[in-house]
C-alpha cells in the first residue's frame, strides 16, 4: 500500500491508467526532459562506470503489485536507468558507425509510441502500409535502383539478410518451404562473402538451415576488398567437390574499414555461374545519396536483393531496416500464409500485406519515423550532414599522417577511420592500441572501437552523428594521443 499511498490525488484511475489531465502533465515533463537530455548531453560523462549486476542491485526485485507514481519512478530513472546507459547520442560518441538521433526522428517515435499500431495488413493499418511503400520507393529512387526492386522494412540487416537468403535458398530448391531440407537428397550448399563481411551472413546461414560452416570466406585485397580472383577459385573447387554454390554477399561498407567490394565484378560471377547476389549495404550503401559518390552503386541493378539500414547513415532511429529484392513477389511466396483468423477481404487494389514478406507477423509503424525525418532534411540536408562527416574522417586521416606515432590502417572511403599507434615494439603494439581504447572509454569522456585487421589491433572511429563538431572530433584526437604517451610510458 506504501506506493499507492505515494500517487497524488487523481494521478491513476481505478483501472490503472493515467487520467488525461495528468496524463497530458506528464507529457509536457517528459517533453522538457528530452528536450533538456538532448541540449546538454555533451556534459555527461559518454558510458557507466558499472560492473555487471550494478544496475540490478539499484532496483527492487520483488515485481510490484501496486501501482507507483511516475515522480517515484521517473526518480529511479534519472537515479538509475539513465547513468547506466552508454549515451550513444553524445557528440563524442565514435564507436561502430556513430548514432543517428535527430529531433524529428524523436517526435517520431513518441507519436508511433502513441498511435502503437500493428502494421501487419493493410486493412489493420492502412496509413502505415501505404507510407511504408512511399518510404521505401523514395529510398530506392535515391539509391538509383530499378523499378523492379521493391522493398520491405524489417529491424535490422540481419534479419534483412536472412530473408534474402531464404529467398535464394528456395530460388535453388523450389520445394524446400513445403517440405524443408533434412531426410532429402540434396546437395550441400554454399554462401560467399568476404573475409571482412558481417557476421549476419553466418546467422542467416544458421537460420534457413545451410549452416555455419558451408559460408566460404573469400580472401580480401590490399584495400580490404572482396579478391574476385579467389572467389572464383573457391567456386571451381567446391562443384568440384560436389558442394552447391547458392549465393555471394558483397559488401558496400564492411563493418571494420567501410570498404566496398568490387560489385561489378563479382555480379558478373553470379551470372556465369547462376548464383543469388546479395548486397550488404546496411552501412555504406546511403553513401548514393551524394551525387560525387554515385560510383557506389554500378553493379546494383544487377543484384537479386540488396539490404540498407537507414539507421546507420539516413538519420533514422534504430530501428529501420530495408531490404529490397528483384521481383518481390519471390519473397512473399516463400513466406505468405492465410490462417482463418486473418482471412479478411480487403478492398480491390489493397494488395500489400508486409506481413506475407517475411517470418514477423505484428510489425511496428516503422515509416513514420522515416517520413518525418526525410521530410524534414530532404536529400540534400541528409547529403549535406554526410559530407560534413566525410570531412571530419578526412580531417582525422590528416591528422594521423602528422603524428608520426600513428599510421592509417585502412583507406578512409566513408566516415570511417582505422588507424593504429605504432611507436612500440612489435609484441607490445596490439596490446598498447587495446589499451588507449580501453582507458579513452572508461574516463567517460569519449568512446571508440577497436578490431583487428590483418590479424593486428587497430583503433576504429564513425562519424554519424548530427551533434559531432570539428570540435568534438579534435577533443577525441587530442585524448588519444595523450592516453597514447601515458601507455607508452
Amino acid at each position: 500500500m506504501k506506493d499507492r499511498e505515494e500517487h497524488l490525488p487523481g494521478e491513476l484511475g481505478e483501472l490503472g491508467d493515467t487520467p488525461p489531465a495528468i496524463f497530458r502533465k506528464q507529457l509536457h515533463q517528459i517533453a522538457d526532459w528530452i528536450a533538456d537530455y538532448r541540449e546538454k548531453i555533451a556534459e555527461r560523462r559518454i558510458s557507466p562506470n558499472a560492473k555487471p549486476g550494478d544496475i540490478l542491485a539499484q532496483l527492487d526485485a520483488t515485481p510490484p503489485e501496486t501501482g507507483a507514481s511516475l515522480d517515484k519512478i521517473f526518480a529511479d530513472i534519472n537515479r538509475v536507468i539513465v547513468p547506466g546507459v552508454t549515451h550513444w547520442a553524445h557528440p563524442q560518441f565514435m564507436s561502430y558507425f556513430g548514432c543517428t538521433t535527430t529531433s524529428p526522428g524523436i517526435l517520431a517515435e513518441m507519436i508511433t509510441g502513441a498511435l502503437n499500431v500493428n502494421a501487419m495488413t493493410w486493412r489493420t493499418a492502412p496509413a502505415a502500409t501505404e507510407l511504408e511503400t512511399l518510404v521505401l520507393d523514395w529510398l530506392r529512387q535515391w539509391l538509383c535502383l530499378p523499378n523492379d526492386f521493391a522493398g520491405v522494412v524489417y529491424d535490422t540487416a540481419s534479419i534483412s539478410t536472412m530473408h534474402a537468403l531464404a529467398t535464394a535458398r528456395e530460388g535453388a530448391v523450389p520445394t524446400t518451404r513445403k517440405l524443408g531440407l533434412s531426410g532429402r537428397d540434396l546437395p550441400v550448399f554454399r554462401i560467399y562473402a568476404s573475409d571482412q563481411a558481417h557476421s549476419s551472413v553466418e546467422k542467416g546461414a544458421i537460420a534457413i538451415g545451410i549452416g555455419e560452416e558451408n559460408v566460404r570466406r573469400v580472401p580480401s585485397d590490399s584495400q580490404f576488398r572482396m579478391d574476385v580472383a579467389a572467389l572464383r577459385k573457391m567456386i571451381a573447387q567446391d562443384r568440384q567437390e560436389n558442394f552447391r554454390p547458392m549465393a555471394v554477399v558483397g559488401t558496400v561498407g564492411t563493418t571494420s574499414t567501410a570498404s566496398v567490394d568490387p560489385v561489378p565484378e563479382i555480379a558478373q560471377v553470379c551470372r556465369e555461374e547462376k548464383m543469388w547476389l546479395h548486397i550488404d549495404g546496411a552501412y555504406g550503401a546511403g553513401l548514393a545519396l551524394l551525387h560525387e559518390c554515385k560510383w557506389i552503386t554500378a553493379g546494383w541493378n544487377e543484384a537479386d536483393s540488396i539490404v540498407i539500414n537507414p539507421h546507420k547513415m539516413l538519420f533514422i532511429p534504430l530501428d529501420f531496416s530495408a531490404l529490397y529484392v528483384r521481383d518481390i513477389g519471390r519473397l512473399r511466396r516463400l513466406f505468405t500464409l492465410d490462417p482463418e483468423y486473418l482471412h479478411l477481404r480487403d478492398p480491390v487494389g489493397a494488395e500489400i500485406n508486409y506481413m506475407d514478406y517475411g517470418v514477423q507477423l505484428g510489425r511496428r509503424f516503422r515509416a513514420l519515423k522515416a517520413w518525418m525525418v526525410w521530410r524534414t532534411f530532404g536529400r540534400e540536408g541528409i547529403a549535406a550532414r554526410i559530407r560534413d562527416h566525410l570531412r571530419l574522417a578526412n580531417l582525422l586521416a590528416d591528422w594521423i599522417k602528422i603524428d608520426k606515432r600513428f599510421e592509417l590502417s585502412a583507406p578512409v572511403v566513408m566516415p570511417v577511420v582505422c588507424f593504429r599507434f605504432v611507436t612500440a615494439s612489435d609484441r607490445k603494439i596490439d596490446m598498447l592500441n587495446s589499451e588507449i581504447v580501453e582507458r579513452i572509454n572508461a574516463s567517460g569522456r569519449a568512446y571508440l572501437t577497436q578490431t583487428k585487421l590483418r590479424g593486428r589491433t587497430v583503433m576504429r572511429i564513425g562519424l554519424g552523428n548530427v551533434l559531432t563538431t570539428e570540435q568534438h572530433l579534435r577533443n577525441m584526437w587530442e585524448l588519444i594521443q595523450t592516453s597514447a604517451s601515458e601507455v607508452a610510458a
